[in-house]
C-alpha cells in the first residue's frame, strides 16, 4: 500500500515500531503545537542549591525538603570497627585502606539482604541468582501489585538481560500501562560489570516495591527495574561488555546487544525518568595524581549534552537532583557533582561527565526523559563498605521514585510540552552541533590515605554544567537517507524514531555535505579497548535539488525525537553514524530544507 504526503505531521505520540505512515497536517499546526499544553507552575530553586563542586554536603541545607524514604531511618549511622582492606584492582599495588580512612565510612543502620550480600560471601550476586530473585518477585501476590519479568535482550555470551516491571495498572501490557495514566520510571544498574553496588541495591529495592516499604509509590507510578545491564561484564568483574566496548558510550550507535536491550525498553515503555546506577574509582589515578583518595559517598549528574530541551534539563535538576542530594545528606552521606580524571599522570585536572550524545544519561534526555547519573564510592575496593555503598544507591534511587510519585502530573506536562515543542521546530531555527565543556577553578576534597583527614585541593575543573554551545546549524525539515543505509535506518527505528521508506521516485530541496577535510582519530573521551577509530570530517553545505529514488528513506524532524536524529545524522561529530562507519558515505545522507511531496510505503 502507498500513501501520498505533501508534508509530515508533528508527532508526540509513542513511536510504533515498523509504522512508517503519517497523516497530512497543516504547517500552522506544527508552529503552534506546543501552545496547547500548559506548563506546570514551577517554583524554582536557586541554582546555588545544587551540589557545588568542591563542597562536602553532610547536613541539611536550605532548599527543597528531602523526600522521606520508607524503610530508611533518618536517625544516623552506626559505626563498626573495620579492618584494613586491600584495594582490589588498584593500579598502585600494596596500598591498603587504613583504619582512619575506613572510620570515615561507617555502616548504615539498615543491613541489606541479597544473595551477594549474605554473611561470609566473597562474591556478589551471580547472574543465575539474580534471575532467580527476579523470577520469585514476578510470581503473583496478594497486594494488588502486578509484576512481569521482562527479557529485554540477550548478552553477547548468551545471558538474558532481565528487568522486573511492577505496576498497579489493570495488567502489565503496554496498552494497560498507557491507560493507567501512571508514568513509568526506568532504573538501570551495572552497565559496567565492575560496579556491583547498584545491582545489589536494585535487587533490594525491587523487593521493597513488591512487598515492602516502597510499595505505596505504585499507586502513582510504574517502575521498571533492570538490575544488571551487562551480565557478561558482571560475571568477569570487567567494566566493558564481552567485545571490549563500553556500553555506556553506545546508546546512540547501538553496536552492542546490551545497549540495544536498553533502547528497546526505552522505546516500548517511554519512561518519564531514567536513573543510572554506577560506582566510581576510590584510589587509583586520584591517589597517584592528588596523593589522596575519594571523599564523597555519591557523585551525581544531570543530562549535559547539546539540544536537550530546557525543561527536561530543568526537571532533572530541580525535581530529581536536589531532592536526591537532600535525601543523601539526611543519611550523613556526602555528595558532589560527578567527576573523573584522565590516565595522563601529568594532567591534574578533573572533568565532569561527558557532554556527547552517547551515554544513557544524555541519550535518554534527548528522548525527553528526566535523567540522573548516580555514582557511588566503590571501584577498586573489593567488598569494603558494601553495605554503605548499597545504602547510598538505595536512598538515591528511592528518592527518585518518591519524586516521580509526587510530581506525576507535572512530569507528564513537561514531557508533553517538550515533545510538541521539539516537533514544532522542524524547518526553523537552529541547533547546536556539539557542546563543549568550560574550564574553571574548583576546590575538591580528598582524604589523606594515612590520617583519614580531609585534603582540599584547587584544580582545573572542566564543567559540564556551564557549556559552550559550539557551532550552530540551521534545523532542516528532515533527513534523506540512501536506500543502502539500512543499518542506520534500523538503528534510528530502534531508538524510537519514525523513518519513512520512499515508494515512488521524487525530488527535494536539500543541503548536501561537501567534504573539506578528513582524518581518522581515536575518540577523545573513551578509555580502553573499545576506543575505536572514528572518521572526523569537516564539511560545507551546498543547497541543491536532489532526485529521491524509490527505496530510499526520509526521517522527518517534526517528531518528538528529532534531536536524537540530529545527533545521529549530522556527520561532523565523533558520535555520528558517519563518524562511526554506520553511514558509509557523505553521499548517503542529506538535509531536507523543505517538506517534500513524496509517496511513502505504509506498513502495518
Amino acid at each position: 500500500m502507498m500513501m501520498k504526503h505533501d508534508a509530515v505531521s508533528p508527532s508526540a505520540q509513542r513511536p510504533i515500531p515498523g509504522w512508517t505512515s503519517l497523516t497530512v497536517m497543516a504547517a500552522a499546526l506544527a508552529l503552534t503545537a506546543c501552545s496547547s499544553t500548559p506548563l506546570p507552575s514551577w517554583n524554582s530553586t536557586p541554582i546555588s542549591g545544587q551540589p557545588a563542586p568542591g563542597t562536602v554536603t553532610t547536613r541539611p541545607a536550605s532548599g527543597p525538603s528531602p523526600v522521606h524514604i520508607p524503610g530508611v531511618s533518618n536517625s544516623g549511622v552506626v559505626s563498626t570497627p573495620v579492618e584494613s582492606v586491600p584495594l582490589q584492582g588498584s593500579p598502585l599495588s600494596g596500598w591498603q585502606e587504613s583504619a582512619e580512612v575506613a572510620a570515615r565510612f561507617p555502616d548504615p543502620e539498615r543491613s541489606y539482604t541479597t544473595p551477594g550480600l549474605a554473611a561470609g560471601r566473597t562474591t556478589y550476586t551471580s547472574n543465575a541468582e539474580l534471575g532467580q530473585w527476579l523470577r520469585q518477585l514476578a510470581t503473583p501476590g496478594t497486594s494488588g501489585t502486578k509484576t512481569e519479568l521482562v527479557t529485554a535482550g540477550t548478552s553477547q555470551e548468551g545471558q538474558p538481560i532481565l528487568a522486573l516491571l511492577l505496576t498497579r495498572a489493570a495488567s502489565t501490557s503496554l496498552h494497560d500501562l498507557d491507560q493507567s495514566q501512571r508514568p513509568t520510571v526506568l532504573l538501570i544498574g551495572q552497565q559496567h560489570g565492575d560496579e556491583p553496588a547498584g545491582s545489589e541495591a536494585l535487587l533490594a529495592l525491587a523487593q521493597d516495591l513488591k512487598q515492602g516499604p516502597l510499595a505505596s509509590v505504585l499507586d502513582k507510578i510504574n517502575v521498571l527495574v533492570l538490575p544488571r545491564a551487562n551480565p557478561d561484564g558482571a560475571a568477569a568483574g570487567r567494566r566493558t561488555t564481552a567485545n571490549g566496548l563500553d556500553m555506556n558510550r553506545d546508546h546512540l550507535l547501538l553496536q552492542t546487544p546490551e545497549a540495544q536491550a536498553l533502547a528497546k525498553l526505552s522505546r516500548n515503555y517511554r519512561p518519564v525518568a531514567v536513573l543510572d546506577a554506577h560506582e566510581f574509582t576510590v584510589a587509583g589515578r586520584y591517589l597517584e595524581k592528588f596523593k589522596g583518595v575519594q571523599r564523597y559517598d555519591a557523585l551525581l549528574q544531570t543530562p549535559t549534552t547539546a539540544n536537550v530541551h530546557e525543561f527536561i534539563a530543568k526537571a532533572s535538576t530541580e525535581w530529581y537532583l536536589l531532592p536526591m542530594q537532600k535525601a543523601l545528606t539526611e543519611q550523613g552521606q556526602s555528595t558532589n557533582w560527578y567527576y573523573t580524571t584522565t590516565r595522563n599522570p601529568q594532567d591534574l585536572s578533573l572533568s565532569m561527565g561527558g557532554v556527547r550524545p552517547d551515554t544513557g544519561r544524555n541519550v535518554n534526555a534527548l528522548k525527553n526523559a528526566a535523567t540522573m547519573l548516580i555514582e557511588t564510592r566503590g571501584v577498586g575496593i573489593g567488598r569494603a563498605h558494601i553495605q554503605r555503598r548499597v545504602h547510598s544507591q538505595y536512598v538515591a534511587l528511592s528518592s527518585a521514585l518518591q519524586t516521580t510519585a509526587q510530581r506525576t502530573k507535572e512530569l507528564e506536562q513537561v514531557r508533553t510540552y517538550a515533545n510538541r515543542d521539539i516537533a514544532s521546530q522542524a524547518c526553523r531555527g537552529e541547533f547546536s552541533l556539539e557542546a563543549q565543556q568550560t574550564t574553571e577553578k574548583r576546590r575538591v576534597i580528598f582524604i589523606d590515605p594515612q590520617t583519614g583527614e580531609d585534603m582540599q585541593q584547587e584544580v582545573d575543573w572542566h564543567s559540564s554544567v556551564k557549556l559552550s554551545p559550539g557551532p550552530t546549524r540551521a534545523r532542516p525539515c528532515g533527513y534523506w537517507l540512501a536506500g543502502n543505509a539500512t543499518d542506520a535506518v534500523d538503528k534510528l527505528r530502534a531508538l524510537g524514531l519514525q523513518v519513512l521508506r520512499v515508494a515512488e521516485p521524487g525530488n527535494l530541496l536539500a543541503d548536501t555535505y561537501q567534504e573539506l577535510e578528513r582524518n581518522s582519530a581515536a575518540k577523545s573521551d573513551v578509555l580502553g579497548p573499545g576506543n575505536q577509530s572514528v572518521e572526523r570530517v569537516k564539511v560545507g553545505l551546498e543547497r541543491v535539488a536532489i532526485d529521491v529514488p524509490e527505496g530510499s528513506y526520509y526521517v522527518p524532524l517534526n517528531q518528538s525525537l528529532a534531536n536524537v536524529a540530529i545527533a545521529a545524522l549530522e556527520p561532523d561529530t565523533q558520535s555520528s553514524f558517519f563518524a562511526n562507519h554506520i553511514i558509509p558515505s557523505l553521499n548517503d545522507v542529506a538535509r531536507s530544507m523543505n517538506n517534500p511531496s513524496l509517496v511513502y510505503e505504509e506498513t502495518e
